[in-house]
């Protein structure tokens, strides 16, 4: 999985997003200097008030500089937005083919049309090739999320994030193992469709275009609360509390299944929140807020971001920086609400 991620984000996703004009440039580096350097790597990349007066006198700053180097500093670890480009890329492209899958593998079988049939026979039920390819290739996928968690910068939400893809993988593993795998195949089709419009958005964002970006965002956000809100618990909670039960009566494994299923309906409650509260500054300011989990720490500061010195007429700090002029580097990233 990751070979094919290093390989379609160097062959394909960067020279779409290259002839598309995405930046190549990430945020604006911090101005060089050793103490600082040490705070932020020994120390605490989030100086409190004492430290910042104490680094203040030190090297001759007045703290708000300080306080914008240290979100320089920070930011420089952060992705470009052509390497996030080419992750939603490889996101969407993945999403798109997955979902076609579960969409042409789904409309042949009875428990599409019908759920009872998903526990008809159970728990004899034959393993397809198709189901299990299915299956495996999204279990797969959710690994390779969960372990990505670890490398990537950390975002906002790492913890429901982190949350999410262990019920998904424990889910995905569970059914498999209990042979739930007919109405695990409805689960997995029913979470790709919001995705594939969610990559689309991110994308069409780091190309700048703006409209078509809140299209799709707010297409998205439709999607994900008729889906989430509407479809999986009327389909999916409704055969699994219920069907299920009337077909087989009580066993472990029910509740096991069903307790994973009602914590993802949570989760589903908590993110059709932070999508209607984005969509409704969307709605009223006229353009998509920006992302509650962007990659980029933004300010209000405006002003010239090189550190100035609390000696008005200095033109040299200590331990060999300059005063020279400088750009600030703060980058607002505008990206949709991420996906679950």
């Amino acid at each position: 999985m990751s070979l094919l991620l290093s390989y379609k984000a160097r062959f394909i996703a960067k020279p779409c997003a290259l002839g598309l004009k995405v930046q190549a440039n990430g945020p604006q580096k911090a101005q060089p200097n050793a103490i600082l350097e040490k705070v932020f790597t020994a120390i605490t990349k989030h100086p409190d008030e004492k430290r910042l007066d104490g680094l203040s006198k030190q090297l001759d700053w007045d703290v708000r500089s300080i306080q914008r180097w240290f979100r320089q500093r920070r930011n420089q670890e952060k992705p470009s937005t052509l390497t996030k480009f080419c992750e939603s890329m490889w996101r969407f492209t993945f999403y798109l083919y997955i979902f076609t899958y579960g969409v042409r593998f789904l409309k042949k079988t009875p428990w599409l049309w019908n759920t009872r049939q998903c526990w008809n026979g159970y728990p004899y039920q034959p393993l397809m090739p198709d189901l299990h390819y299915y299956y495996i290739v999204e279990l797969s996928f959710y690994w390779s999320l969960m372990f990505s968690q670890f490398i990537d910068i950390k975002r906002k939400d790492f913890g429901i994030m982190f949350t999410h893809h262990i019920v998904t993988v424990t889910l995905i593993t569970f059914s498999y193992v209990t042979n739930l795998t007919r109405v695990g195949t409805l689960t997995l089709c029913l979470h790709d469709a919001a995705d594939v419009v969610l990559e689309a958005a991110k994308m069409a964002n780091y190309c700048k275009c703006q409209k078509l970006s809140d299209l799709l965002f707010l297409t998205f956000a439709i999607v994900f609360i008729v889906s989430r809100l509407g479809i999986y618990p009327l389909w999916i909670l409704n055969t699994t509390l219920f069907e299920l039960y009337e077909a087989l009566g009580n066993f472990p494994a029910l509740w096991v299944f069903n307790v994973l299923l009602v914590i993802l309906q949570i989760l589903h409650c908590f993110w059709s929140y932070l999508i209607v509260k984005a969509a409704y500054k969307a709605i009223s300011k006229g353009k998509v807020a920006k992302d509650d989990r962007s990659d980029i720490e933004s300010s209000s500061d405006e002003e010239e971001t090189v550190p100035r010195s609390k000696t008005p007429h200095s033109t040299v700090t200590t331990n060999g920086t300059s005063g020279a002029n400088g750009t600030n580097g703060y980058l607002t990233g505008s990206t949709s609400s991420e996906e679950h």
